[in-house]
């Protein structure tokens, strides 16, 4: 009979309650795969990408604790965490990590060969993400950097070639997960200060607010820029239009640096993710339709 107990803590280890990692994960990979097809993408390598984001989300996730475990405990957000309190072990965590893996690889068998090369780079900067807050108070860069990658994946993918416009996607996207992170930061900064972890929360300090508005503008920008290479229209753009909306009142949610009202403003971003995608599906609806 299974050991629901410890069903129900590996399922609290992957986040399978929290699913809003998973979709800001997927947004831009969906972003991409759309724009590279110019429409509809392949059945086959949506089911692909949309399973092996939930799949790497949840591996980079244990790797995460696993890395953390011996700070997490310090931390109210996280002191409840599996790896914490010993509801699942080390050995059981890394079984699962490399489970979920080698799925995560047996799908990614089913593109192509420019798309398995990417791979292993996408698992470089997932399994170094966690590690950077011990060396650098950017390590939002990092998580930016490993967030971004399924771009350039869906491209190769559906193309077979990496057009050079698609990175000006990437650096969009990597300044958004910089964005909504570093107000994920804000919440831990007290404990961070403490445990003498490194965020871009404690590196902008008092000048949190306004970096972040600095980087939502370049953000927007390079989006911009991206839809105008790709021929993007007016459904884009009014997107990019709602966007700022969210970002202005993102702004608003984080005016006093309040735990929660940060983490409000975290979990918004969700509807960012959806804006861009509406826009693209409905600017590739309207030119394919007409």
């Amino acid at each position: 009979m299974p050991d629901t107990r410890k069903i129900a803590a590996l399922l609290h280890l992957i986040r399978f309650d929290k699913p809003i990692g998973t979709l800001l994960l997927l947004w831009p990979t969906l972003w991409a795969l759309w724009i590279a097809a110019g429409g509809v993408p392949d059945a086959k390598l949506l089911a692909i990408f949309v399973l092996g984001t939930f799949l790497t989300r949840s591996a980079g996730c244990i790797v995460n604790d696993f890395a953390d475990r011996n700070l997490d405990g310090g931390v109210e957000r996280t002191n409840a965490r599996p790896l914490v309190i010993g509801s699942v072990s080390e050995k059981e965590a890394l079984a699962l990590f490399v489970t979920l893996m080698l799925l995560a690889f047996v799908l990614v068998l089913f593109t192509n060969a420019l798309t398995i090369a990417l791979s292993f780079v996408a698992v470089a900067l997932a399994s170094s993400y966690p590690f950077l807050k011990r060396y650098t108070h950017l390590p939002q860069v990092g998580l930016g950097a490993a967030f971004s990658w399924g771009i350039p994946m869906a491209f190769a993918a559906q193309q077979g070639t990496l057009p050079p416009a698609l990175w000006l996607l990437y650096l969009g996207n990597l300044l958004w997960t910089v964005v909504f992170d570093t107000k994920y930061a804000m919440v831990d900064r007290e404990d961070d200060l403490k445990m003498g972890i490194k965020s871009s929360a404690i590196l902008f300090g008092r000048h949190d607010r306004l970096i972040i508005g600095l980087l939502q503008v370049l953000c927007l920008v390079c989006l911009y820029l991206a839809g105008q290479q790709f021929g993007l229209g007016p459904a884009f753009n009014t997107s990019l239009l709602v966007v700022a909306g969210l970002f202005v009142y993102h702004q608003h949610l984080i005016r006093h640096r309040d735990r929660d009202a940060c983490f409000r403003a975290f979990l918004h971003n969700n509807w960012v993710g959806l804006a861009i995608f509406a826009g693209i599906v409905l600017h590739y609806y309207v030119q394919n339709s007409g």
